[in-house]
């Protein structure tokens, strides 16, 4: 492996990491909009859904990428972690699961029914949790001797986060 693929390599690890704490920023921006919805604090209803609706696509293509991408690719190189990658996918079809319900709960929102949105958001909030840290904790190793060919981080991770400057 070239200097350089070692350090893209690392890279890729750290990426990782940095994808999984925007889409924790972002679940946490929802949350925040959904808890104000029902006191009418400024948050409106097609809002709240193009907010959610944006995170869940971002999720999806994060999850859609690792599971036909990069976990396909990290088996090829480490089969020990094929049991490990199975739960992933596992959990992503859960994850699905509750997004599609999350989805349709948002697209008749009102003060009455944001409660059953946020109890979902909770089950979702949860899950993503256990799974970034289990992801993290078993996978940042693997890819920092991932020989990752040509592949792109979008297409391995389904987003690319930008450093945000700091003024």
């Amino acid at each position: 492996m070239s200097e350089f693929s070692v350090a893209r390599a690392r890279a890729l690890g750290r990426e990782l990491v940095e994808i999984h704490q925007w889409l924790r920023t972002e679940l946490r921006r929802v949350r925040a909009e959904l808890n104000r919805y029902p006191t009418g604090e400024l948050v409106r209803p097609t809002q709240l859904r193009s907010h959610c609706t944006a995170f869940c696509q971002a999720l999806t293509r994060h999850h859609v990428s690792e599971d036909t991408t990069t976990f396909p690719a990290l088996a090829a190189q480490f089969p020990e972690l094929a049991p490990v990658l199975a739960e992933l996918r596992d959990d992503h079809r859960l994850v699905a699961d509750i997004l599609r319900r999350l989805e349709q709960l948002l697209t008749s929102v009102n003060p009455d029914n944001a409660g059953a949105a946020l109890r979902e958001l909770d089950g979702l909030t949860a899950i993503l949790e256990s799974h970034f840290q289990w992801e993290e904790r078993r996978l940042v190793q693997a890819l920092d001797a991932f020989e990752s060919g040509s592949r792109t981080t979008e297409q391995l991770f389904g987003i690319t986060v930008r450093p945000t400057r700091r003024e």
